[in-house]
């Protein structure tokens, strides 16, 4: 999920690319509207929702499409839960960390609009993931383009989804993000061999 320019590179990643500061979000410690966790969430596609596995290529999908191209926002939307909360991460220039945190709704409004104009396509390059009963952790590497005919990708880094199983479908929790910088890669762990990569 990448976009961030304020806050130096930590915080560019897949659902976001250049933007994130330099709109209003809720610094740590904030509480999100209310509002979000009461919004109507269009149906899914059941094929977007039926497996761990569905859910995340949905949601790569949805927000990969070349410059000029609208992306399907409902699509979007369904796939998350109420209250569902998208939070890129960076460092200001002092070298601090720092974090966003958005509603899906606030995702739409500050990177939907960079993403369509700009062109965005990511995709998963690796995944790691944890299970306990209906909760699943997943750490999920992305690579970042412009248009899939870019040779190397503008950005990598790592998704920290969470993910809920409610005995019918799956919905996703949170997307919380870093970029990858020079100084900390991806760790080869978490990436797909090649075998995998072609399988997914």
């Amino acid at each position: 999920m990448s976009l961030l320019r304020s806050l130096p590179r930590p915080l560019s990643s897949a659902l976001v690319v250049a933007t994130v500061l330099l709109t209003p979000a809720l610094a740590v410690g904030q509480q999100p509207a209310a509002r979000d966790t009461a919004r109507e969430v269009p149906a899914a596609r059941p094929a977007d929702v039926e497996s761990i596995d569905a859910i995340m290529r949905a949601v790569y999908d949805v927000i990969s499409g070349p410059a000029g191209q609208p992306r399907d926002w409902n699509r979007f939307r369904s796939l998350m839960a109420p209250g569902a909360r998208l939070i890129p991460t960076g460092k200001r220039p002092d070298g601090t960390g720092v974090l966003r945190v958005w509603t899906a709704e606030e995702y739409i409004t500050n990177a939907g609009a960079q993403l369509e104009r700009t062109g965005f396509f990511e995709r998963e390059i690796g995944r790691k993931m944890e299970r306990y009963g209906n909760v699943v952790h997943l750490m999920s590497a992305y690579d970042s383009k412009r248009a899939l005919t870019d040779p190397a990708p503008f950005a990598r880094g790592v998704n920290s989804f969470q993910l809920f199983f409610d005995g019918t479908r799956w919905w996703v929790v949170t997307i919380y993000w870093e970029a990858e910088t020079s100084g900390n890669p991806i760790p080869p762990a978490l990436l797909f061999d090649r075998r995998d990569r072609e399988v997914r």
